[in-house]
């Protein structure tokens, strides 16, 4: 493969390129799009991106892919690099208002295996699920800023069926007792996710905590009740308290539930 030619300055296609992607304000791009995002075909579109990267003009995020040295939005990036990505778990909960914590972690979620990576000092963790658990899927900010999350409802039931990505099930409990929610897509998303302990504790915390208007989520609850039982914490040590109508066992007593939630930052 012949090696690159890198210019010394900027040449006329070099600098029309930025003109450009700054007309378009486009922050992040593919090298397989970019012609026709820009509506402008180069003599070599390769070697201008390569000229500009060495020129601190552009990063390249991964193989293909690109964004401008300015440009920064850790999310879109996170959402762009990933196939069908979606950012969700612990950093949805934080952009939802539901949690102060905040993880150096970007967790984005993904129908494709990915490894994690750090670009630009960002680390991103990357969580494959089955194209049928992607649901409740909302677009946030506008133009080059806009990208892809899960809306509070989903962010909720994605981390009670992977809490490691959560930051924490203490926290995670807490923000459930905070969030505004509805029953209904509650009870869709528990149904897309199809793990019938994550339903059980749902209920169970919902009616621990007095949680108005779950009417409709204890009704679906219900239906795919089964008689085993399942710990509150997944994590936690199998003991404490039984609760027969959501075959949940308490291994976070009830007066540590109460305190979880009315803990103030």
């Amino acid at each position: 493969m012949p090696r690159t030619y890198i210019s010394e300055n900027l040449t006329t296609e070099q600098q029309e390129f930025i003109r450009l992607i700054d007309e378009y304000e486009i922050g992040v791009f593919s090298i397989t799009s970019i012609e026709t995002d820009l509506r402008h075909t180069f003599i070599s579109i390769n070697e201008i991106l390569e000229n500009l990267v060495q020129k601190k003009f552009l990063i390249r995020l991964e193989r293909g892919k690109y964004c401008r040295s300015t440009y920064k939005n850790d999310w879109v990036v996170g959402c762009f690099i990933a196939t069908n990505g979606n950012i969700a778990y612990w950093t949805a909960l934080n952009l939802h208002g539901l949690t102060e914590q905040f993880s150096n972690t970007i967790f984005v979620q993904t129908i494709r295996q990915k490894t994690q990576k750090s670009i630009q000092g960002t680390n991103y963790r990357f969580v494959k699920v089955k194209p049928e658990k992607i649901a409740g899927i909302e677009k946030q900010g506008y133009g080059n800023q806009a990208f892809s999350m899960t809306d509070i409802e989903k962010t909720i039931v994605d981390c009670f069926d992977l809490p490691e990505y959560s930051g924490g099930y203490a926290e995670l409990i807490r923000a459930f007792g905070h969030a505004s929610l509805n029953a209904v897509k509650m009870a869709e998303y528990c149904n897309v996710i199809g793990n019938i302990a994550v339903t059980k504790r749902i209920a169970c915390l919902a009616e621990l905590l007095g949680k108005e208007r779950f009417t409709t989520f204890f009704r679906y609850a219900k239906s795919v009740l089964n008689e085993r039982y399942s710990l509150l914490d997944p994590f936690g040590q199998d003991q404490g308290e039984f609760v027969k109508d959501w075959k949940i066992r308490l291994n976070i007593s009830r007066e540590n539930i109460f305190d979880i939630c009315n803990k103030q930052y």
